[in-house]
């Protein structure tokens, strides 16, 4: 049984992505892994990173972004497909560049492959997430924070990235463009693995966390929106008042240690003073998303109300 993963970036080292990272806690269990390469500014680090892995199962693939062909977020899609074109494994294992695997999961996504190897009514397997805000010992649990997503699928020319590259759908006849179509479009059937994905997408130092805002809404916006969007706005991204954070209990994956060791913005973070200063409210600071997440939380055991599911779970 063959397993690839694959991924894409751009300027991932310069905005503080821990792509080497992500890749090296798949390295174990895959066969290869692919990452689509962007194009980046001439002080971008990334690809050395990458290749001081040195790694024979990784493979670079060099692309260059076009946002005027893929608007609103969708070429990170068309990179995420640009990847996954080049995998040659029976299933894929997607991480984007600021996931990663815990070591100890890694023989439970394998075993959960080899089981369902032969069910092909299964397009792809739904993993669950810890998302981290402003630091390492914080973990959002949160309404609009999406408790699990699909992170393998199988190796099928007609499953693709959707919209802007958070999941996948079945698309026939896809003319590779626009990303964002629903019709004629089908979720994949999946089944639960008991894994989770380590998402640490927003923790890194507040300055490189507005810049990496920046950037993300450029490629979804465009520059001259989000120019005059983020005039005035402080060049430190505020996290708010961290007391609000669930504190995280478990332990992270081993890879992470080195990149953990270089936090050095613990007094640049704020335990009281309120909601954020220098931005508009995120989803779970929003009161009605707050409510939500109290029941969410204390009431259905985390199970997510009124939240919208890219996949149709099945009891496999």
């Amino acid at each position: 049984m063959l397993i690839s993963g694959f991924s894409f970036a751009r300027n991932a080292d310069k905005l503080y992505y821990p792509l080497a990272q992500a890749v090296a806690s798949a390295l174990p269990l895959v066969d290869e892994f692919v990452v689509a390469l962007g194009a980046g500014d001439p002080d971008d680090t990334t690809r050395s990173k990458l290749l001081a892995l040195n790694s024979p199962k990784l493979r670079i693939i060099d692309t260059v972004w076009d946002l005027e062909a893929y608007p609103r977020g969708m070429e990170n899609a068309h990179q995420t497909d640009i990847a996954r074109s080049h995998c040659r494994g029976e299933w894929l294992l997607y991480l984007q560049a600021d996931e990663v695997l815990h070591e100890d999961d890694l023989p439970v996504i394998r075993s959960r492959c080899e089981a369902l190897r032969d069910r092909p009514d299964i397009e792809g397997l739904l993993f669950g997430y810890h998302h981290f805000w402003g630091s390492y010992d914080h973990e959002l649990r949160s309404h609009g924070w999406y408790r699990e997503e699909i992170r393998i699928i199988r190796n099928r020319p007609d499953i693709h990235s959707w919209q802007s590259a958070q999941s996948f759908r079945r698309i026939p006849g896809f003319d590779g463009m626009n990303y964002r179509q629903e019709a004629g479009t089908y979720k994949l059937r999946v089944a639960r693995v008991a894994a989770h994905i380590y998402h640490y997408g927003w923790v890194r130092p507040p300055r490189l966390m507005q810049q990496k805002r920046q950037a993300l809404d450029t490629i979804h916006h465009g520059a001259a929106a989000v120019a005059a969007a983020y005039a005035g706005q402080q060049d430190l991204f505020d996290y708010g008042d961290m007391r609000l954070i669930p504190a995280f209990k478990g332990t992270h994956p081993a890879v992470m240690r080195d990149w953990m060791a270089r936090m050095d913005w613990q007094d640049q973070l704020r335990y009281g003073g309120g909601p954020p200063r220098t931005r508009p409210l995120a989803k779970h600071e929003l009161p009605k998303y707050r409510l939500v997440s109290w029941l969410e939380n204390h009431l259905f055991g985390g199970r997510t109300l009124w939240g919208f599911r890219n996949y149709i779970l099945s009891p496999a």
